[in-house]
């Protein structure tokens, strides 16, 4: 795929349309989450049987394609049987492209869909693609936001008829059976957006991924309590890279060989700072970053990783 420039569009509000949108994102988001966010299955939906399919050497393998998103972040996982999850969709301004990446990767549905939380970096494009995809289960932190962005957002699963599913420590996705996919964070409640987010570790036979979302150094120390099983060869790090995450004693129970830091080319927050890739150079730990290579897929067999970049 070519090469895209990043723009950058956060649909701010402006003054007077604030209230407006913080009524409607008040309203839609009861009407998702009326009784606690609800386990809720659309029986339309009980019949979804289509795969991606996965031909010649991608047959038997877990992808993990971390999309070129520009400053954002966003995963795009199929299974061995051709199941699909995604995690996060980038910004506002990259929905056309999420929507053209998935079909150029042959996802007809989304089994799984994950919004790890509710910035705009992470959640501005899961509106178009809720839009135009059969979605089956969705899943996102409970903790909101008063944003156009998030409201767009929310308006498109009610359009859809769907509900959310809440994502935090311990629960088990129903995916593919050859693979473990389980969130691990968030652990505990948190008023920060980002140490809310939903943190997976996914397992195929011998291989690990840990995407983190923005879990920053709040939620890391959480998960280190819990005990929870965090090792992973692949690591997605944490905040595209900021000194708020990525902390030396996460970094240590996780262990990876390979790390990918989803960042733009053009960015003003300096991502990724020089302590966190310091910090993995001195673990032997192989980088590989969106603004440098393009998309980046890591893909296994259950015990070898096949990694191959757009550029």
């Amino acid at each position: 795929m070519a090469k895209r420039k990043t723009k950058r569009n956060s649909k701010r509000n402006t003054p007077r349309n604030s209230i407006i949108v913080v009524l409607l994102t008040l309203f839609i988001g009861f009407y998702l989450v009326e009784g606690g966010w609800q386990d809720w299955v659309d029986p339309n939906n009980s019949s979804f049987s289509a795969t991606t399919t996965q031909t010649g050497a991608e047959a038997g393998r877990l992808r993990v394609i971390f999309l070129d998103v520009g400053q954002g972040a966003s995963q795009l996982l199929i299974s061995p049987s051709g199941k699909t999850m995604l995690i996060d969709a980038g910004n506002n301004d990259r929905e056309q492209q999420m929507v053209d990446d998935l079909h150029a990767y042959g996802v007809k549905h989304l089994d799984i869909v994950i919004g790890t939380h509710p910035d705009a970096d992470h959640i501005g494009g899961l509106d178009r693609v809720i839009d135009h995809f059969e979605v089956g289960d969705i899943y996102m932190p409970k903790i909101q936001a008063n944003t156009k962005t998030y409201e767009s957002l929310l308006r498109s699963i009610k359009n859809k008829g769907l509900k959310v599913k809440t994502a935090k420590a311990g629960v088990q996705l129903d995916w593919d059976e050859a693979v473990d996919a389980e969130m691990v964070a968030p652990v505990a409640a948190s008023d920060d957006s980002n140490n809310m987010s939903a943190v997976v570790r996914v397992t195929y036979g011998s291989s690990s991924y840990l995407l983190t979302g923005d879990a920053e150094r709040e939620s890391e120390q959480a998960m280190l309590s819990a005990g929870r099983e965090l090792q992973a060869d692949v690591m997605l790090v944490g905040h595209h890279g900021s000194k708020s995450s990525t902390s030396p004693a996460f970094l240590k129970r996780v262990r990876p060989k390979y790390a990918v830091i989803q960042v733009g080319e053009d960015n003003s927050y300096g991502h990724p700072k020089q302590t966190i890739l310091d910090r993995l150079a001195k673990q032997h730990v192989e980088v590989y970053r969106n603004d440098l290579q393009g998309n980046i897929e890591i893909a296994s067999d259950g015990s070898k990783y096949y990694i191959t970049t757009e550029r």
